[in-house]
């Protein structure tokens, strides 16, 4: 199927099979953060009823448990990886959101999911706050995003300037587990002239609703039929906007 098929829905299904059906470099930016395996954990881990908002993932997410044997779950990411810059078009870039931590004394800092893969730049995304449900360490406040370029991927004028550690609060009213905050996605999405923006683990729908407001079109993948209801209901109170001059952004 062409492309047009696929823009402005969220699709409910596994994010590897869809992709492989859509066409060659028919994507301009995809922003994503994949389920992070949290239960197969050495560390201090999520502790069941630990809060009302992670209460949610004592048994993973909704239709997935997030809870793979390590190299089957970097296999598995690898995979999505590959398809994900196959889809992209020549001046195309994945923003690709993760989380270092220390398991057996030793830090994952995904270098086995995304060696190999044109990695551009790492931005720090430093979360206002945060909750610990271990005394063993200092609360966690940052995670990263792989900057993944095609070599023809520019920013758009003025752009540059922003510094690659940014300081942006989480979205605690999302009824969602884990979310996007809008602000990050609207601070990638904005940076870019994309047209069409992809999320394969599109969750409660934040990068498809942010597209959708900045005059971009968008395509949601997601394997929890509750998130996709979610995702589309946000969608469907949403009305497009026609977004402000992407430069003005940045002036």
């Amino acid at each position: 199927m062409g492309i047009d098929s696929y823009l402005n829905r969220v699709i409910c299904g596994d994010c590897l099979t869809v992709m492989r059906e859509m066409p060659d470099e028919s994507v301009d930016l995809i922003v994503t953060s994949p389920p992070y395996n949290l239960r197969n954990t050495t560390g201090g881990g999520l502790k069941p009823g630990a809060s009302r908002k992670w209460k949610q993932l004592d048994h993973g997410y909704s239709h997935h448990a997030d809870c793979m044997p390590h190299e089957d779950y970097v296999g598995w990411q690898r995979e999505c990886l590959q398809e994900m810059l196959r889809l992209l078009k020549k001046d195309g870039a994945i923003f690709y959101n993760h989380k270092w931590r220390v398991q057996a004394g030793l830090m994952q800092d995904r270098h086995d999911i995304v060696a190999g893969f044109p990695v551009r730049q790492v931005i720090i995304w430093q979360r206002a706050g945060g909750i610990n449900f271990s005394d063993h360490f200092f609360l966690p406040t940052y995670e990263v995003i792989y900057l993944i370029a095609k070599p023809d991927f520019r920013l758009i004028p003025k752009a540059n300037s922003v510094g690659d550690v940014w300081r942006i609060q989480q979205d605690y009213k999302n009824p969602h587990p884990a979310p996007f905050p809008v602000a990050l996605v609207e601070r990638i999405i904005a940076a870019t002239d994309a047209d069409i923006v992809l999320d394969p683990f599109t969750g409660s729908g934040t990068t498809a609703a942010v597209a959708n407001k900045l005059g971009r079109q968008y395509i949601g993948i997601e394997l929890s039929p509750d998130y996709c209801a979610m995702a589309e209901m946000r969608l469907q109170n949403a009305p497009k906007g026609r977004g402000r001059s992407l430069t003005e952004r940045f002036v």
